[in-house]
């Protein structure tokens, strides 16, 4: 995308700057602010992105051994990431089998080359695709179709000559195609002349759908409309409690990040997108993955890896400090609980002391959970209000059923879950014995 691309020199000249720190902050932000405006992004998204960039970038500390400069572009990248859509990665296997997929848009939005595209995109995952058209206006649609579905290796649907009706077109196609054993079912359908008809469009996406029943309905929008965009996918959005968005043509236009925002803004999913013509050129759509390349990380991926490294160590540290001073709750069972696949047991994070391992030696099994008993721990925990999470001596028979009939667990369960924790912060009062705490964490800073 040539307009937002132009961030990545916005990035080298903040990093080459021989200015303040505070002084190339805001030169960034006016180049971030042009950027994303010739980008056809929302002025007032604009204007909130810059507020929260600045207010991040001055007034937070980075973590000990972090230039400011190096902090601040990874507030950059995470600021970026989550103002297109944040951690969400799409699921893209089909929840069932036969899968039907509904394509929709406007005439010139890309969607037989989508069709296409996503055929190739599941046949590469080993499933067997089916293709038909009921696009009955366009003579060339069939055809076009008809010649992907060769290249990419999928069944395609040939309907009588007599036929022109677009719905009995699509019931028997994907009768047809079900009985050939196809396993994903993409359907292209007519499109409209301009963006001035969508309700047309939306109206027959409607019928197909009541007749056909898909298991998805895909909007497929080409990222040149902009800003317009956030009506058509709001639109369509409200017309089906099913959908998704696949956004084309992200290769050749600047006014991409006015799609992208416009689509994320309504709440629609985005899917994929299409970044070239090639049939390959199509990818599941990835927020991160998509900041990243827009801004040209790949020479300091490593940085953002280093970054995030030091902020997991400083979360385990102040974890552990306020453990061993005695302030073990069970808010921080639970915060433990939910870390335990990315830290480790609580054993592992107070091995990280320096020092510690070599006084106190405990068992893995001693915090060992399997994955289901802790799927109910975390339902129990959750029941608990913030008194009894901070306070669990508060915690009677009558507040265990009711915290267990919230779960969906038994008052046992509940019990089994408080002498857990019991026995950990009997443990941990121990732990207290054998160590200085003042140079532990001297040691540690």
């Amino acid at each position: 995308m040539r307009g937002l691309a132009s961030l990545r020199e916005a990035i080298r000249k903040f990093l080459r700057s021989s200015t303040t720190y505070e002084k190339a902050v805001e030169e960034f932000i006016r180049d971030l602010q042009r950027t994303l405006i010739l980008a056809d992004v929302n002025v007032k998204l604009v204007f909130q992105l810059s507020q929260k960039i600045r207010k991040q970038a001055l007034e937070e500390k980075p973590p000990p051994g972090v230039l400011r400069r190096d902090w601040f572009i990874k507030i950059v990248y995470d600021c970026l990431s989550e103002f297109f859509g944040g951690d969400v990665v799409p699921e893209v296997d089909p929840k069932r089998i036969p899968y039907t997929m509904l394509l929709v848009g406007v005439q010139g939005s890309g969607k037989t080359t989508t069709a296409g595209k996503l055929a190739l995109f599941y046949r590469s995952r080993g499933y067997r695709v089916g293709l038909l058209t009921t696009d009955t206006y366009r003579p060339a649609a069939y055809e076009q179709l008809y010649q992907l579905s060769k290249q990419v290796g999928a069944i395609f649907y040939r309907w009588p000559e007599n036929l022109r009706d677009p719905i009995r077109i699509g019931v028997m196609g994907v009768k047809w195609l079900k009985e050939q054993g196809c396993q994903v079912i993409i359907i292209d359908t007519a499109g409209r002349h301009g963006y001035g008809e969508e309700q047309a469009l939306l109206d027959e996406m409607k019928k197909l759908s009541e007749e056909i029943k898909p298991d998805e309905v895909v909007l497929v929008i080409d990222a040149a409309m902009g800003q317009k965009a956030f009506d058509l996918a709001k639109r369509f959005h409200e017309t089906t409690p099913i959908g998704s968005i696949i956004v084309t043509k992200l290769d050749g236009t600047a006014r991409g990040g006015g799609a992208l925002s416009a689509v994320i803004a309504t709440g629609a999913k985005i899917k994929f997108i299409g970044t070239g013509e090639k049939l390959d050129e199509f990818e599941i759509f990835n927020p991160r993955k998509f900041i990243a390349r827009i801004l040209g990380l790949g020479d300091i991926e490593g940085l953002i890896e280093k970054l995030k490294r030091i902020e997991e160590a400083v979360e385990i540290q102040k974890r552990a400090e306020a453990i061993l001073l005695g302030k073990f709750t069970l808010r921080d069972l639970y915060h433990q609980i939910v870390s335990i696949r990315k830290m480790g047991p609580l054993s592992k994070i107070l091995q990280m002391i320096p020092g510690f391992s070599l006084q106190l030696t405990i068992g893995d099994e001693e915090v060992k959970l399997s994955e289901k008993k802790m799927d109910k721990w975390i339902a129990i925990l959750n029941s608990m209000t913030y008194e009894e999470l901070d306070n669990p001596e508060i915690i009677d028979k009558q507040r265990m059923r009711r915290i267990a009939l919230g779960a969906g667990v038994g008052v046992d369960e509940v019990k089994e879950l408080i002498q857990h924790y019991q026995m950990l912060k009997k443990m941990l009062r121990k732990v207290r014995k054998y160590k200085d705490l003042s140079k532990i964490f001297r040691m540690i800073k």
